[in-house]
Parts: structure tokens; C-alpha cells; sequence
């Protein structure tokens, strides 16, 4: 039932999909240049994976259908559909949140036509993927799609204000390339660039990975923040903690043109404060977490989780430097309180 369900959703679609694709494999909306030294394909190499043809198709089908699914309906299953059949990773919890905290009638969106980015994967990769820039309500945002059994939309960020793409490393063929997850020719590969974020954003300037991120909104200022709110919960009669992590969500990292990468991942983010002396205060429920906490305030423990989303550019390791996050999206996702 959910693969009819899945089929008769992406009908939906199919009136903007050869508009949508058409356009998309040439459209960009920021300058990319190819690598000068980017190597020419061979004539005899295997077709990719996925091609840029194919990218453009499901950016266009996915995109199509979540709004679909977005529309106010009395169709029954919205969410279920949304989640399991569109959306993988950080975006299924960010989906799943938006859908209950709106009471089911999430903000849609009008995306731009893509620049896309799709790695030249061997035939027979198991698990493709392609990231694409593309506007979302008229502001630049970078997202990333991957297959499994179906094609899934795993990752959005949205770039942060006066931040543009860097030029990603294209061949001869408009292809580019992905940067293994364990590159040792950059100053963070991507799979330690979750833990060394979440290093950054709980410690900041005084913790073992301080200087490999730049200070800003989403590294050093957060640790400040819980540094501040600790002691004053503290002495409030409070606990407080507030720690990041990187569970098993995807990384997705893509050369750039100078030798380095762009590297798209997503962090969780658990905030506890508890009562500990004087059961007459209370702790008051955020208005973002309402849609999950009736009440206003609670008297014992308040648990609030938070998926984000980023995209960071890394250095080459020939010319280090501090690693610049780029874009960002993310949201409460769960609360509970007693």
C-alpha cells in the first residue's frame, strides 16, 4: 500500500517534472568553475552511477511531491508517506517535527531550479548520492538526495547570510567528485567533522579541537551559551547540559576546486535541565516545544532534542586553516518534561 501510495504521489509531479528537468542539468545559481587541473573522463569509463540527467529528474519529483504532500488534504498517512518514502536521515526527524508542531499542515516551499553537483560513482555503487543548490523560498539553500532501495532527500541547509558556495571540482563532463569519508588530504576528514563540530559547539576556544572550526553562531557562541546558562542554572537550583552528537547520520563531502571540501552533515543536540533543590520553582516549556509539552512549565526535568543540519568548508591539509561553516538549517524535534 505505501509503494501505490508512493506512486500516485510522484503523478503528482510529472506536470513539472519536464519543465523542472529541462532547465536543471545547465542551470546555476552561483559560479562554479571547473578545477583547472580536473583530469578529462576517460572515453572508456563505465557510465556513473547516477547521471546528471537522473539527478535533475528526482531533485524535480522529490521536490514536487513533498509539496504535494505539504498541501493542506484530508488524505490520511501524509506524514508516514513524507517520511518513509521522501526523506532519509536529519530531514525524516526535521519532517516529522514540522508535520506535528503545525498540526499537520507544514510550511511548503517554492524552490529555484538546482545546480547540481553529482559524483562520478562507479557503476553498481550501492549507495549513490548528488547534492544540488537550489533556492527554497528565495533563499540559497544546499541539499542532498541518496539512494537506497528508493532516491531519498537526506540533508537541507540553508546558507547563512553573505556566504556563498565555494567552486566544487568538476571533470570534463560536469561531473564531480565525493571525498572519501576517511580523506586524510584535508584538515578534517569527513568523518570526524560531526564529533570535532560537537567538540567545538559544547567546549569552544578551551577544548583539545579548539582553532579547527572558525568562531561563530553555530561553534564557539553556542559553547558560551551553555556555559552561561549552566551557572546560572546553577544558582537557580538547576542542573543544565546541553551536548551534541553525531549518531549515525550520513556525512557527504564534495572536492573543491582548491583541494579541500565541502562537507555535509548533521548533528543531534540533547538539552536537559532538572530541578535539584526546591520542588515550588518551576521550569518553563520553551514555545517552541509546545506542540510536544501542553503545559506550560514543568516542576522536575525538561528534555529537549534538537536535530541540525550543515554544511562546512574544509581546508586542503597543504594550506591549513580553520574550517568555515557555511549553512545550517535544524529544529526541535522531540520534548518531554515531568
Amino acid at each position: 500500500m505505501r509503494a501505490f501510495g508512493r506512486r500516485k504521489l510522484l503523478a503528482l509531479a510529472v506536470g513539472v517534472l519536464a519543465t523542472v528537468s529541462a532547465c536543471s542539468v545547465g542551470a546555476r545559481s552561483t559560479p562554479v568553475t571547473p578545477s583547472a587541473s580536473a583530469p578529462k573522463p576517460s572515453p572508456s569509463l563505465a557510465p556513473p552511477a547516477v547521471t546528471r540527467a537522473e539527478a535533475a529528474e528526482q531533485f524535480a519529483a522529490i521536490t514536487a511531491t513533498d509539496d504535494a504532500l505539504r498541501a493542506p488534504s484530508d488524505l490520511q498517512g501524509r506524514l508516514d508517506l513524507e517520511v518513509k518514502d521522501l526523506m532519509t536521515g536529519g530531514q525524516a526527524e526535521l519532517t516529522k517535527a514540522a508535520f506535528l508542531s503545525h498540526d499537520f499542515a507544514p510550511p511548503r516551499y517554492r524552490w529555484g531550479p538546482p545546480t547540481l553537483f553529482v559524483p562520478r560513482f562507479p557503476e553498481g555503487e550501492r549507495s549513490p548520492w548528488f547534492s544540488a543548490l537550489a533556492t527554497r523560498n528565495g533563499q540559497p539553500t544546499l541539499l542532498t538526495f541518496t539512494k537506497s532501495n528508493e532516491w531519498r532527500l537526506s540533508s537541507a541547509a540553508q546558507l547563512l547570510p553573505g556566504e556563498r558556495l565555494p567552486d566544487i571540482q568538476l571533470d570534463a563532463d560536469g561531473y564531480a567528485t565525493a571525498v572519501a569519508t576517511d580523506d586524510k588530504t584535508v584538515t578534517i576528514s569527513p568523518q570526524f567533522m560531526g564529533p570535532v563540530h560537537a567538540s567545538v559547539a559544547e567546549t569552544g576556544t578551551a577544548g583539545v579541537t579548539a582553532g579547527l572550526l572558525a568562531p561563530g553562531p553555530y561553534t564557539t557562541d553556542v559553547a558560551e551559551q551553555i556555559a552561561t546558562y549552566r551557572e546560572t542554572a546553577k544558582s537557580d537550583g538547576f542542573s543544565y547540559d546541553s551536548l551534541f552528537s553525531a549518531d549515525n547520520f550520513p556525512v557527504y563531502g564534495l572536492r573543491t576546486a582548491d583541494g579541500g571540501a565541502l562537507i555535509q552533515y548533521s548533528l543531534t543536540r540533547i538539552t536537559s535541565t532538572k530541578n535539584m533543590t526546591n520542588e515550588s520553582y518551576i521550569i518553563p516549556v520553551p514555545e517552541e516545544a509546545s506542540w510536544a509539552i501542553t503545559s506550560p512549565s514543568v516542576p522536575r526535568s525538561l528534555r529537549l532534542t534538537e536535530v541540525h543540519q550543515y554544511a562546512t568548508v574544509v581546508p586542503p591539509l597543504s594550506d591549513p586553516a580553520p574550517a568555515q561553516v557555511i549553512a545550517h538549517d535544524g529544529a526541535l524535534t522531540r520534548a518531554a518534561g515531568d
